[in-house]
């Protein structure tokens, strides 16, 4: 394998750091899964970590703060709805409340997490999705629409969901003849990108059940495969060639005909997982089993895939979680985080990019997806498509740094955060939102009526603190000013001096 460069390219990514947390701030006595499925096994967002566990009798996973660190009760509780293991674990996009769960029971679960986490294990799931006739491996949220869930089950069916009311709203049975391995929205979710044991990549219209272009063999191997829709419409893909090396494949959806891309790394078994971050451009590539986590950029430069480095360990991965954007602690440069499973303990790695100065790097975080959802479900479904719509982290931005990074995210106006109602699903809160009650309405009219009182207060307040700044700034203003008037007098002083002691060299005194 070679990552040679002939010559030295201009890239701000070149130097990316990667460091893993003291062992104080790691996660200890995990009991992550041994379940026989290639999936991450954990899944990150700002406020909570889940990793599947192994449970007995069911299928569990853990859900814990970000914040958290040290050693984990056995006592501590789980998310164990499940009756059998649970195989893939997705964070909603658009709520950092919502978690889905896929498992071998052949149902999906969607389960709302209150803030701060469980205080007591959760059994019942606001939404259960039952549509497959086989354990369900593969979930993915749609990027910009609400609500809209795809799922991926061994019975070679890909399902669409609206988990707002439950509905199964479309449903592709005949697109895979074997099973599917791995699923991935484009950037507006205006399609799929899918790879199957026959070896092939597909390209798919979920809403017209159509498949728009295939492409035969795109790793010649017989190991799973995966693939990665990027942000300019091109495909990732990881697999395996005829010798059993792990390949890395780049794709262009116009001309499937060949890669505009193929780098060959090693012969390890392990799948790569990819993870891609789309503000940078960067994919991250996690073999399950292996001790290194290997890093690309993707350019429109030939050869299109650039190797920047890896982050290597003793221990290796039984799974990663990648920590969306919004998480990231801008403070430190930190362009992205891991959260790394270890046998029993889960590590948090970051990638920085050094810099010297202390402002906050632009450069480095372009607006990035928020919370706020571009479409409703309905509207998707109806036919419309938008990107995700986007946030500046350079609000984020404070000193000193705090792990819990909340202040510069706004809530979506379309979901509920109400945790106690345990039936009621993140769409339920769109519904209440637009009817309001007598009571609800009487309280606006207090709030109506009250509101000049807290308009003249906030006034008064805003008032006293821009008399303080004016005060201070004429502080400012009067010292600077005394200090020209001494550096002044000073200099006058000195050229005097001067003038002296030429008079003394030249005898005149």
């Amino acid at each position: 394998m070679s990552f040679r460069r002939g010559v030295v390219r201009q890239s701000k990514f070149r130097h990316v750091f990667a460091q893993a947390w003291k062992a104080e701030h790691c996660i200890d006595d995990v009991r992550v899964s041994r379940v026989t499925w290639d999936s991450p096994l954990c899944a990150v967002n700002p406020k909570f970590i889940a990793v599947i566990i192994e449970a007995g009798g069911g299928g569990a996973f853990l859900v814990v703060p970000i914040s958290k660190s040290g050693r984990i009760d056995q006592s501590c509780p789980t998310v164990c709805g499940h009756a059998a293991p649970v195989l893939d674990i997705q964070w909603s996009p658009h709520d950092d409340n919502i978690i889905a769960s896929a498992s071998e029971d052949c149902t999906v679960k969607v389960w709302q997490i209150p803030d701060g986490g469980l205080t007591s294990p959760m059994t019942e799931a606001i939404v259960t999705l039952e549509g497959h006739s086989k354990r369900v491996g593969i979930l993915a949220w749609h990027p910009s629409a609400f609500n809209i869930l795809l799922t991926a089950g061994c019975d070679n069916v890909i399902c669409v969901w609206n988990v707002g009311t439950g509905e199964l709203v479309y449903q592709l049975s005949d697109a895979h003849p074997d099973l599917i391995y791995s699923v991935s929205w484009n950037k507006d979710g205006s399609a799929v990108c899918t790879v199957c044991k026959d070896k092939a990549l597909r390209i798919i219209d979920p809403r017209r059940g159509t498949v728009l272009k295939v492409r035969e063999k795109v790793h010649d191997g017989t190991r799973p495969m995966r693939a990665v829709f990027l942000s300019d419409g091109k495909i990732l893909t990881t697999g395996f060639s005829r010798m059993s090396e792990r390949q890395l494949a780049l794709w262009d959806m116009k001309d499937l005909s060949e890669p505009m891309a193929v780098q060959e790394m090693d012969t390890s078994n392990g799948v790569l997982l990819p993870f891609y971050d789309p503000d940078t451009n960067m994919v991250y590539l996690c073999g399950k089993g292996d001790c290194t986590i290997r890093y690309f950029e993707v350019t429109d430069e030939s050869p299109y895939v650039h190797f920047l480095s890896l982050y290597s360990s003793k221990e290796p991965q039984r799974g990663a979680g990648f920590l969306s954007k919004r998480g990231v602690d801008v403070n430190k440069c930190e362009i992205a985080r891991f959260y790394k499973l270890h046998e029993r303990k889960v590590e948090p790695i970051s990638m920085t990019v050094p810099r010297k100065s202390d402002l906050f790097q632009g450069d480095l975080y372009p607006d990035t997806a928020g919370l706020e959802p571009a479409l409703l479900a309905d509207e998707w479904i109806a036919g419309q498509d938008a990107p995700p719509l986007l946030v500046s982290l350079s609000s984020g931005y404070t000193a000193p740094p705090s792990k819990h990074r909340d202040t510069h995210r706004s809530k979506p106006k379309l979901t509920s955060q109400d945790s106690g109602t345990g039936g009621a699903t993140p769409s339920a809160g769109n519904v209440a939102s637009s009817t309001s009650t007598p009571t609800t309405a009487a309280k606006e009219t207090e709030e109506e009526v009250s509101q000049p009182r807290v308009a003249t207060r906030e006034t008064d307040g805003n008032a006293e603190r821009l008399k303080k700044e004016d005060d201070v700034l004429n502080e400012l203003l009067a010292e600077m000013k005394a200090l020209r008037a001494v550096v002044l007098a000073q200099s006058q002083r000195i050229e005097l001096l001067e003038r002296q002691l030429a008079r003394i060299e030249d005898g005149d005194v």
